[in-house]
């Protein structure tokens, strides 16, 4: 039954000339029928060039807001209209600007690019956990605040030390509740495997890790090394592909805690129906909207 599912939304793409998007997060019956699989930004780049005129991301809100972004002219959906972003949604477009008018004057904001399309608006510059580092050291700007996530936000300034960043107390909630004590304890568990760490981890968590990076990085790691085997510090859907992936190496969740539950909203029904044409929801934003939050992403591919 699974496979006819499958069989019929591949169809229906090629015949309806769509693009299916999905995160690296979707379960392994999503990627399948995927055109295109990766972190968001890589997502919304594909997005950006492929000649489909509709596209349905697989994934959250703000992945799809970001991919309407990158191609206005293209109609794009979001398979589950219910899978949001904690992080993303955690600051306002109101509350950032008056913390630019009163606290942080000349201060340039750094938006990390798990945020909604209203808060970019507001933003000088995004970045990904992936291009981070390289383009806060590539501005010419001293001060940053850097949102919303504090524990990237912190990784980033260990290595950009001639930075003044400040931080506000936001992040992912899924991997800001992982703690050292259970990192350590599946480094315990797991003598022989490397721990492979996202930066949306708490400080002491990341200093644990013989490699930390984006889950791009993470996997491309995972894949391109000698070792094998691997405790994965990120969310564990991440562990099955790799096993598929990797079918000769061992891999290992860091916790069973980590798990997006927004991520895992989106079903192959949910895919299904979008291609059908009676499912899912179509992003849209003015005009004003996209050409003042599209500025910081461009600023973004200026600066890394």
């Amino acid at each position: 039954m699974l496979k006819d599912i499958q069989n019929e939304i591949i169809k229906l793409k090629k015949e309806k000339d769509i693009c299916i998007l999905a995160h690296s997060y979707q379960s392994e019956d999503i990627l399948e029928v995927a055109d295109f699989s990766g972190d968001s930004y890589a997502l919304s780049v594909k997005a950006s060039k492929v000649p489909n005129k509709t596209l349905i991301m697989c994934g959250v809100r703000f992945m799809a807001e970001t991919a309407k972004l990158l191609s206005p002219e293209k109609t794009v959906y979001l398979a589950n209209p219910a899978a949001g972003c904690p992080m993303a949604e955690q600051f306002s477009k109101d509350y950032i600007t008056k913390l630019r008018e009163n606290e942080y004057k000349d201060y340039a904001v750094v938006a990390y690019i798990n945020t909604t399309t209203e808060l970019k608006t507001v933003c000088d510059v995004c970045v990904t956990s992936s291009s981070a580092v390289k383009i806060v050291n590539n501005m010419p700007e001293k001060n940053i605040l850097f949102i919303p996530d504090c524990n990237l936000g912190s990784y980033v300034a260990e290595k950009c030390t001639d930075k003044n960043i400040k931080l506000l107390n936001g992040g992912c909630p899924v991997h800001a509740a992982i703690t050292a004590e259970e990192a350590m304890e599946a480094k315990k568990k797991h003598p022989e495997a490397l721990l492979l760490i996202h930066p949306e981890c708490k400080k002491e968590v990341t200093a644990l890790a013989d490699f930390a990076g984006s889950t791009a990085d993470i996997m491309n790691f995972a894949k391109e090394s000698d070792a094998k085997e691997f405790i994965i510090g990120t969310e564990n859907s991440i562990v099955q592909h790799l096993q598929i992936m990797c079918p000769d190496k061992k891999f290992y969740a860091m916790s069973k805690s980590l798990i997006c539950n927004d991520m895992k909203l989106t079903t192959i029904m949910d895919v299904y129906n979008t291609v059908m044409g009676v499912g899912g929801e179509e992003i849209t934003m003015s005009d004003d909207t996209i050409q003042k939050a599209v500025k910081c992403i461009n600023k973004m591919i200026e600066l890394g």
